[in-house]
């Protein structure tokens, strides 16, 4: 080795790795937890651990398998799939196989699952598959198939019979549902139901969405098994499935079926719908109005709606958004005062707290009063502390012209962070005023928006000495003549504040 050039062969979108990736982080885990689940430890030391997602994902694989109870200890099924020594999936079909001929036909599909494809142009049906190995038995095997591979597949299956003890010879047929049956306990989170209005669409038990082939044989079945898929961009792609019976799976897995009633947020009717929904665990299987609204179903579903839709959703009035602007600022501006954090991102995180129960009761979004929304806003805030905010960050404050003028307070977009605190005031109401009023205990100059006797805007400014200093001659030189009702004093320091103008004729 020595010093010189080395050049990439390979595209820059196809970057190599700095270092390979150790095998435990690219492989999947059911088989390693079910041997973790059987050792009963979890301390193992390993030179590369698992990921701990994979490994939970693992675990959940294992517990829909029926390996694993809640607590994550292995079974009596569990020790039963680990002694078969093969991947949990292939195991717990054969250990669920209730009788020779379903453990002859077991057998038949874990060789069909763990082995190449005999079949050229088989399509997506397992069961095409199944009979073509039935096929080759009987000596009459399809052109299309690979005849080595159907001795494999042959020899396989002999196999995993003598493991299993099953003296029964395979069937000769077998009945649509068969295969899927029995493969439904190895692919229980891929049970999948038929959409309602789309032959081809199907929804799996986990919650996603997949398609057949547009020539699929299984091409509206009302249940399947898919054993194998391609992830695509918006549906998965079944790509090896077989039909399931809806009985069978009824008493397998009586336990997955559930039927409860249901209250959400209709956003097209902006109210609450309760529906009675029927379903395998993610799959909604019928959905129709039920009748009454349990109120904690309702104020649950208004929340989540409030989440959905922000904020904005609930019946701010311009008052109350002052006084979260106004104890905001004041968190930034005086943190000893412990006030709450009234930001948008606090609010939604925490609705459940002081949304929730004030939507006790109520259907719809538009029965919370205004009203009730403050007390629910101002519920995390003591009497006395909300007098330190009145004193610290006052709605108004006086002026030199004995009026008393309305403070705006902001926030940025974020909701989180405040802006100066704007005072708009007409010019003459300050004479006589030097300094810039403040508030928070004087940590807070107010930015003055100076207003012409009509209300329009002269000057923004945050310190009014300078203003009187440097800036006033000129706007007095240019607004003198437009309102020569109203006061433009040589010395505004010693002036009298006004709010009024000038008597007519003087």
């Amino acid at each position: 080795m020595a010093a010189g050039w080395a050049l990439r062969l390979w595209p820059q979108s196809q970057r190599l790795e700095p270092q390979r990736r150790p095998e435990m982080a690219q492989v999947e885990l059911a088989a390693l937890a079910l041997e973790l689940a059987a050792w009963g430890s979890d301390d193992l030391r390993f030179v590369d651990p698992p990921p701990p997602g994979a490994l939970a994902a693992a675990r959940e694989l294992l517990q829909r398998l029926g390996a694993l109870d809640g607590n994550g200890g292995i079974t009596a099924t569990g020790k039963r799939m680990l002694a078969l020594g093969t991947h949990p999936r292939l195991a717990a079909m054969l250990a669920a196989a209730a009788n020779p001929r379903e453990q002859a036909l077991a057998a038949d599909l874990a060789a069909l699952l763990e082995a190449r494809d005999p079949l050229r142009q088989g399509g997506d049906a397992l069961a095409a598959r199944w009979r073509a190995l039935a096929a080759f038995r009987n000596g009459r095997a399809p052109h299309d198939a690979n005849r080595s591979a159907l001795a494999a597949l042959d020899a396989a299956a002999r196999q995993w019979r003598r493991r299993l003890r099953c003296d029964t010879a395979p069937p000769a047929d077998i009945e649509a549902h068969e295969l899927g049956d029995l493969l439904a306990h190895a692919f229980p989170d891929r049970i999948a139901a038929r959409h309602a209005t789309d032959p081809l669409r199907y929804q799996l038990a986990n919650g996603r969405s997949a398609r057949l082939f547009d020539n699929s044989d299984l091409r509206g079945e009302p249940w399947l098994v898919v054993s194998e898929l391609r992830h695509e961009a918006r549906d998965a792609l079944v790509l090896r499935a077989a039909p399931v019976d809806e009985a069978r799976l009824r008493r397998d897995f009586p336990q997955r079926f559930h039927q409860h009633d249901m209250v959400r947020w209709n956003s097209d009717r902006r109210a609450l719908e309760a529906r009675r929904e029927t379903g395998f665990d993610r799959i909604v299987l019928d959905s129709r109005p039920a009748g009454k609204v349990d109120p904690a179903q309702a104020a649950r579903a208004l929340t989540d709606a409030v989440h959905e839709l922000g904020l904005d959703a609930l019946p701010w009035t311009q008052g109350l958004r002052q006084w979260r602007h106004r104890v905001q600022g004041l968190r930034r501006w005086m943190p000893e005062l412990g006030l709450p954090d009234l930001s948008d991102a606090a609010l939604l995180d925490t609705l459940d707290d002081w949304l929730l129960p004030t939507f006790a009761g109520k259907t719809r979004l538009d029965a919370l009063a205004e009203h009730e929304l403050g007390e629910a806003l101002k519920s995390a805030i003591d009497w006395n502390t909300r007098q330190l905010v009145d004193r610290h960050a006052p709605v108004r404050i006086g002026v030199p012209s004995g009026m008393d003028r309305a403070i705006d307070y902001a926030m940025d977009d974020d909701g989180s962070t405040p802006r100066p605190p704007v005072l708009a005031v007409k010019l003459q109401e300050l004479f006589g005023l030097a300094d810039t009023p403040r508030i928070a205990d004087g940590r807070v100059p107010l930015l003055l928006h100076l207003l012409s006797p009509g209300g329009k805007p002269l000057q923004v400014t945050a310190d009014l000495r300078n203003f009187w200093q440097n800036t006033y001659a000129e706007v007095k030189k240019e607004m003198k003549g437009r309102y020569p009702r109203h006061p433009w004093p040589d010395d505004p320091w010693s002036a009298t504040a006004t709010h009024r103008a000038k008597p007519r004729g003087t």
